[in-house]
């Protein structure tokens, strides 16, 4: 009996793919995105020194939605990122989907970043 292999399995390897090409710098930080089944989180993560510059999720205190887990969740959490790195002082960004499709609730997380403000 042959074993089907888990899609977070199939998704690490997409995403170990995706990140042999991109890298974010200081100029041009990278913005992580994670789905879990009830919240999204989306980072902006300057690679070449190691550190988070800026978080959001649709757990902050400042989401104000009362489930975390759809695709209007997901649009606001991606104007809360672009809120939080513009503070920053961070315009232009490197996006990263995580090695997910595409589609839904990433494609809404990087429809509100844009609509915040940032450039990728």
């Amino acid at each position: 009996m042959i074993k089907k292999k888990s899609s977070n399995v199939s998704r690490l390897a997409r995403h170990k793919r995706v990140r042999r090409k991109i890298s974010g710098t200081a100029e041009r930080p990278r913005l992580c995105v994670f789905r879990s089944l009830k919240n999204i989180y989306a980072q902006v993560i300057d690679d070449t020194t190691g550190n988070t510059l800026a978080a959001a999720s649709s757990l902050d205190a400042e989401f104000k939605a009362s489930y975390g887990g759809n695709k209007d969740a997901a649009k606001v959490v991606g104007e809360l990122i672009a809120k939080k790195a513009l503070e920053k002082g961070i315009t232009n960004v490197v996006f990263d989907r995580g090695g997910y499709l595409y589609h839904g609730r990433v494609a809404e997380l990087a429809a509100g970043a844009r609509e915040g403000g940032l450039k990728f």
